[in-house]
């Protein structure tokens, strides 16, 4: 007669204890774990997250959507039939003519190119002004550190005339006026991404720079093969915010870029475009123009999520 044992599994009392803690937890919320199996309070939850979910993508994704069908629509469409479908089928000329006559691929290119300088020299400005109040520690930084900080607390509105009256008459070298670093150079020094790259700068083991200073490395050795490699996810971050802030900015480069409108971006040529333009091509121009963040986003959508709520980027 053989007696067979049946020995547990390994880790049987490990899955026991987390299944019991998840049972607990689940136990916590406001429906318990025996009135999530009740078919009715499923059924009630499916239904529940789709209509959240169909809501969402309504109201996120609804006007891009119809943006994209009024794009390829004939105005007579727009205007009498809004929700249908092309009734007069799709007019691939309102892309075309928005792009070739109304050159808005110029625009588009624009937009592009000062958002990139944007992204440059606000980028030099923030780590540089970070690195300083942070790793340097000048005599003078906590008075530095209290003037950043108070440029906060003053309304851009404010300084709107001081900014364009230095743009058009400067202190040293020609006017900026209808030159893109008259739009790059005043929106650069933002108090906001200095302070959260020097944030994240202070969170940065301090040891590596005292051997660095041993070994006989400068401030600007320093910065270029320590801080920055060290910082790519706060770097990450306001490049976030500084390519948005560019796109999104209107009256700035309206004010600087007036006189050449071959240098205007596509954000301050629409409303021209509209007054000179059919409604179905403007609309075409405007569904060209929601391109760059749409492909923006695609790209860096890590970054940009990330950047949404400074996940790992800023400790403390």
């Amino acid at each position: 007669m053989s007696i067979t044992i049946k020995l547990p599994r390994p880790g049987f009392r490990a899955r026991r204890k987390l299944d019991a803690a998840d049972e607990l937890d689940a136990e916590r919320g406001i429906l318990s774990v025996h009135d999530r199996r009740r078919r009715p309070v499923k059924i009630g939850q499916i239904a529940s997250h789709v209509f959240l979910m169909g809501g969402l993508l309504i109201v996120g994704l609804g006007p891009l959507l119809w943006l994209a069908k009024a794009a390829v629509s004939t105005t007579q469409d727009t205007l009498t039939y809004p929700l249908a479908f092309w009734p007069s089928g799709i007019d691939w000329a309102n892309l075309t003519q928005a792009w070739v006559d109304v050159q808005v691929g110029k625009y588009f290119f624009n937009t592009i190119a000062l958002a990139l300088g944007q992204w440059v020299v606000s980028l030099v400005i923030a780590t540089t002004g970070a690195y300083v109040m942070s790793i340097l520690k000048p005599a003078y930084g906590r008075i530095l550190q209290t003037a950043v900080l108070a440029t906060l607390f003053v309304p851009a509105v404010v300084l709107l005339v001081p900014l364009f009256v230095t743009i058009a008459r400067p202190p040293i070298g020609p006017s900026l006026l209808n030159n893109y670093l008259g739009v790059w150079l005043p929106t650069a020094a933002n108090a906001f991404n200095i302070l959260i790259i020097k944030r994240f700068f202070d969170n940065l083991p301090y040891e590596v720079f005292e051997a660095a200073k041993t070994d006989g490395a400068g401030p600007i050795r320093m910065f270029w093969s320590i801080a920055l490699p060290m910082s790519k996810p706060i770097i990450g971050v306001a490049s976030v915010f500084i390519v948005i802030a560019s796109l999104k900015d209107y009256l700035w480069p309206s004010l600087v870029l007036r006189g050449v409108a071959d240098l205007q971006p596509l954000g301050v040529r629409l409303p021209d475009i509209e007054s000179q333009t059919e409604l179905d091509v403007t609309l075409a121009s405007l569904a060209i123009s929601t391109l760059i963040p749409l492909v923006l986003f695609l790209v860096f959508q890590r970054v940009f999520l990330r950047g949404a709520g400074l996940g790992g980027a800023v400790k403390g």
